[in-house]
């Protein structure tokens, strides 16, 4: 793969991924986006998200400059580039095959702990929204291709063994695993998106990836349907989740 090497980790809301970002950018040799497809979701889609309008304003709400932007230079010239992605930011109108020139890895997260999650943030949830039915559309399609399947970490193991999940996706993609990954200052950075002191108030007080602990998730009946739906994605894909030796 032409330089620079182009991560991109697509996952759902209400996952690790803002704290993945983190550890990737900490490594310093490593530039980040965070959620660049974002501004032409909420524009093409007319969800009512916190700081809707910022989001826009603020970023590409065109879906072909945002992606091919997202094939240029790193951003300060960096080596690395992480790209945080959301899937349910893919939507049915978007080309995928820009796709293919990034070193793809889905993060997956048990779907009643996303949706437990997600209804404390919002009033209402769907299958969609938590991007469990595009993860799976996605792996079938990149499955398919040259590249092969993409690794898949699931965050519940993650929490477990940060490290030998972080040293198993460097060795996937032949850089060096450095300990920086595994801890960093508290605090908002610039590279957070405009959404952030909306959303990432438990990242700005983390130093590091917490402890995985036992959650409660209580849902009602419409939350359990959707549960429901994305228990048989979610296992199908664990049952291929990245397994750090």
């Amino acid at each position: 793969m032409n330089a620079p090497l182009r991560i991109a980790m697509w996952s759902g809301p209400r996952n690790i991924s803002t704290a993945m970002m983190r550890a990737w950018e900490n490594r310093g040799d490593c530039a980040v986006s965070d959620e660049p497809l974002y501004a032409h979701y909420l524009a093409a889609t007319g969800a009512d998200h916190p700081a809707r309008e910022e989001v826009i304003a603020a970023g590409e709400s065109d879906w072909r400059k945002a992606t091919a932007d997202l094939l240029g230079p790193a951003p300060g010239g960096a080596p690395i580039w992480y790209q945080k992605h959301m899937c349910h930011h893919l939507l049915p109108q978007m080309d995928r095959d820009w796709i293919d020139a990034l070193f793809n890895i889905l993060l997956i997260r048990d779907p009643a702990e996303v949706v437990a999650s997600y209804l404390r943030a919002r009033g209402t949830v769907s299958a969609e929204e938590i991007g469990l039915p595009q993860q799976s559309e996605l792996y079938a399609r990149l499955s398919a291709s040259e590249a092969g399947p993409p690794p898949i970490v699931d965050a519940g193991e993650f929490l477990k063994d940060p490290e030998g999940h972080l040293r198993a996706l460097c060795d996937l993609l032949g850089i060096e695993f450095t300990p920086r990954m595994l801890s960093w200052p508290a605090g908002p950075r610039d590279s957070d998106g405009v959404w952030a002191p909306h959303w990432y108030a438990a990242v700005w007080k983390s130093t590091g990836f917490e402890a995985p602990r036992p959650r409660r998730t209580e849902l009602d009946a419409s939350a359990r349907a959707v549960v429901a739906e994305c228990s048989e994605l979610y296992a199908s894909l664990r049952e291929r989740r990245l397994r750090p030796d």
